[in-house]
């Protein structure tokens, strides 16, 4: 069994080095991960710049790239071999609701999956490493299971996964949720350079607007591990019978 592990926070960050001590032995792991920290990258590529792959001293490869640079560029030739499971994490702090449209983590994982790999994303919901190890040890304990149940290195799937920052003993059995949804984010905010011109700073994610029973919000606040299996197709399947409708008149129109 073949694991490879990224990251977006970077190949020295304290997550992915346990989540590598923690899977080390469960399978052959490799570590292919940004040089710095690459929060929010989502599932961006790096197409007008080289991208270079050096070794640390630990073993770790890293990439002066994306999450998803990494996982390319490690599927694509780097490692030689097809791995059976993609893992990225663990994240500093949470990735739930919309926050998994820019999470680089899991655009990490995304990437695995896109080639048809398993993959998990995981990350703890708060800041700090607070409580790393009994996040590791979920994050192995969830490996295992899917080692056990034969679902690794077969079709592709990916989850998302979100440990609350509580000890081993406090930390409840995983439930699989949807993803809950957040207000709309921050104001913008504003400062002025030793220049004098004006600089920009993203504002801080807005509160939770959906948390209600079922969320992976709902289920991490109860201490819970959550559970979401995502997919890649944004089409509205719902409304493509309405917007079939709305097209073919703005077509009559402009024939008439």
């Amino acid at each position: 069994m073949k694991i490879l592990i990224s990251n977006d926070d970077g190949y020295q960050a304290p997550g992915i080095v346990a989540l590598y001590e923690a899977l080390q032995d469960v399978a052959e792991v490799e570590v292919v991960a940004p040089e710095h920290n690459n929060s929010a990258k989502s599932n961006a590529l790096t197409l007008h710049s080289p991208l270079y792959v050096h070794r640390a001293a630990n073993g770790f490869r890293y990439v002066n790239g994306t999450p998803a640079d990494c996982v390319h560029i490690a599927l694509t030739g780097l490692l030689g071999y097809r791995p059976d499971l993609v893992v990225s994490g663990i994240n500093n702090g949470a990735n739930m609701g919309d926050d998994t449209i820019y999470s680089g983590t899991v655009g990490a994982a995304m990437e695995g999956y896109l080639f048809g790999i398993p993959a998990i994303a995981f990350s703890q919901t708060e800041k700090g490493w607070k409580h790393l190890d009994a996040a590791a040890l979920r994050a192995r304990e969830l490996v295992q299971q899917m080692l056990l149940q034969n679902m690794v290195g077969k079709q592709p799937w990916l989850l998302n996964v979100n440990i609350p920052c509580l000890p081993l003993q406090e930390l409840k059995p995983a439930k699989v949720c949807r993803l809950g949804r957040r207000h709309a984010a921050e104001p913008v905010i504003t400062q002025t350079s030793p220049r004098g011109e004006t600089m920009y700073w993203i504002g801080a994610a807005g509160p939770v607007l959906d948390e209600s029973e079922g969320t992976d919000f709902h289920a991490t606040a109860h201490g819970h591990v959550s559970v979401t299996p995502l997919k890649v197709d944004l089409a509205d399947h719902d409304k493509l019978g309405y917007w079939a409708q709305s097209i073919a008149q703005l077509a009559v129109k402009a024939a008439a």
